[in-house]
């Protein structure tokens, strides 16, 4: 018997990836890469609403992703919009947001929404990895990794390899926790 098919709206190979390696036994992961709107909001209701979007486009199971980067000393932010802070700032302009503050705490999230199809209902699931923001080590190659670093690990997460950063990132945390619903049911 075959799997059963899901769509991963994502242009990022290295997410495409990740998934297909995750769930490659429940589902053959196809891939679409469809630009959706960037919401405003909290991360639950972004991923929500993106995956509503993504449901009006892909017929059958969907399902999308949504990544945060939340500073403890600024409330949460810069959060959902990480994305155009680090576009704006790099990695060391994110590190110098904070140089008035003592906590220096922070919390990669990534927010996993999927439906079976258009109307739905929408699941969310979340992966948190604590850390903290520092100045940038490491290779520039991947988003704001070269200033995060999770607790107790001593680098970054771009100091780590791909091996050890899938051990505890938010994203395989989302996707171990995404692999057992989809289990379940």
């Amino acid at each position: 018997m075959s799997p059963r098919a899901l769509t991963f709206v994502s242009g990022n190979k290295g997410k495409i990836a990740e998934v297909a390696a995750v769930l490659g036994g429940l589902y053959e992961v196809r891939n679409v890469d469809i630009d959706l709107d960037e919401f405003q909001g909290e991360i639950d209701d972004i991923a929500r609403r993106k995956c509503e979007a993504a449901s009006e486009k892909v017929d059958g199971f969907v399902m999308v992703e949504d990544t945060s980067l939340c500073f403890d000393a600024l409330g949460g932010l810069p959060g959902p919009y990480i994305k155009w802070f680090l576009k704006k700032l790099g990695p060391s302009g994110l590190h110098q947001m904070l140089s008035a503050y003592d906590d220096k705490g922070a919390e990669a999230v990534c927010a996993m929404a999927f439906t079976h199809g258009r109307g739905l209902p929408i699941t969310v699931i979340k992966g948190v990895c604590k850390g903290r923001i520092v100045s940038p080590r490491g290779p520039n190659t991947f988003g704001w990794d070269p200033c995060f670093e999770p607790l107790d690990t001593g680098k970054t997460f771009a100091e780590m390899t791909i091996e050890e950063k899938n051990v505890i990132s938010h994203r395989s945390k989302a996707l171990a926790a995404l692999r057992e619903t989809l289990e379940k049911n």
